[in-house]
């Protein structure tokens, strides 16, 4: 497993790897009811690619959302992804 570093300032999830950095990136709001944390984009440099770094990324912002009790949205289409392949285990 890779060290992930959460850096809350910038709203994002970082992993780095050989000289790279792979990203997840996060907007939160404030609803009347609750606090919506929006994953919105995930970034694997090429070279990495295929290695499964954006899914731990990806895992490892859903656990922290969910320990937040934040409600969870994606709109970016591969954190949707994993939110479906996780749902259907």
């Amino acid at each position: 497993m890779n060290t992930i570093d959460h850096q809350k300032d910038h709203n994002r999830f970082v992993l780095a790897k050989e000289n790279h950095e792979c990203l997840l990136d996060y907007k939160i709001t404030s609803g009347s009811d609750n606090t919506i944390i929006d994953f919105n984009n995930t970034y694997v440099p090429f070279a990495l690619r295929g290695k499964g770094l954006a899914e731990e990324l990806v895992n490892s912002g859903l656990a922290w959302a969910k320990e937040q009790g934040y409600q969870i949205e994606a709109s970016c289409w591969y954190v949707r992804d994993v939110i479906g392949k996780n749902d259907a285990r």
